[in-house]
């Protein structure tokens, strides 16, 4: 049976009381309509990652029971999930990547941000281009799957910014330097769950301009065959996302500037662009 798609977020009460470890909550919302009155009302639920350490609810409190409603002026999106792997896919649109061998590339969990964070660029970093990116995210641990199993261990899917340091990544084989530094992943503002991922657009809005926009059908590896490759050399686990490739037009980033990455079924992740120290 098909089931109508739905929104998971992970985020924050706005009275959230400081401490180590900050509270987050999950919350989902079945509305079709994103912006209507319903789609700001969410409903509290447990986590979707129950073997993830890094993805708990925090203690139930007032105001924030399991079953509860909360509405979008009470709480801040966070980052979608807490990924313990973040991956990337390289070389990967249309016809001339799917010409090469399927071939992936980590970015450091800890360059992961939420919506409206900052994205920071440290002085002397050079070329800095954003990359607007459907993005899977794992529910399931996996390994070995197959075409036929493969969206068995997808939750649902986020978009993802694949920010990209275009100098380091000339000189740096292994890509580390240019896609890991600190907010050079956002990701969110949520989970879209039951989402039909053919042909959906994708593209990156720059300073409020609409830069040529292309499709998920242009990517040369599609998403089973993404799981399939990856599951076969590691154990994909609850909460991990996979950057699936960027086929459409970017631009470069500076800091002042603000970059929205949009992806057609999920729709905006918006993130201003400052320097870092």
């Amino acid at each position: 049976m098909t089931v109508s798609p739905y929104r998971l977020a992970r985020v924050r009460p706005l009275d959230a009381a400081a401490a180590p470890l900050p509270e987050q909550f999950f919350v989902r919302n079945d509305a079709v309509d994103f912006d209507g009155a319903d789609g700001r009302v969410w409903t509290i639920v447990t986590t979707p990652f129950p073997t993830s350490a890094g993805n708990q609810n925090s203690p139930e409190r007032e105001g924030w029971q399991v079953g509860g409603t909360v509405g979008e002026d009470q709480f801040t999106f966070l980052a979608p999930c807490a990924p313990a792997n973040v991956f990337g896919m390289a070389h990967n649109t249309g016809a001339p990547g799917r010409a090469l061998p399927a071939q992936a590339f980590h970015k450091a969990a800890s360059s992961v941000i939420g919506p409206g964070e900052a994205i920071k660029l440290s002085p002397g970093v050079g070329y800095v281009d954003p990359e607007a990116e459907l993005t899977v995210v794992v529910g399931l641990a996996a390994r070995n799957l197959t075409l036929e199993t493969a969206r068995s261990a997808i939750l649902g899917f986020t978009i993802g910014n694949d920010v990209s340091a275009r100098d380091a990544q000339r000189s740096d084989e292994l890509w580390i330097s240019a896609k890991s530094p600190d907010t050079f992943t956002p990701l969110g503002p949520w989970i879209v769950v039951g989402l039909d991922d053919a042909g959906v657009a994708i593209s990156i809005v720059h300073n409020g301009t609409e830069l040529a926009a292309a499709s998920s059908d242009d990517l040369g590896w599609g998403v089973d065959e993404i799981m399939v490759y990856l599951s076969g050399f590691m154990t994909l686990q609850p909460g991990d996302v996979i950057l699936t490739g960027f086929p459409a037009e970017c631009r470069q980033i500076t800091p002042g500037d603000v970059v929205v990455c949009r992806v057609g079924g999920i729709g905006d992740l918006r993130n201003p662009v400052v320097a870092g120290e």
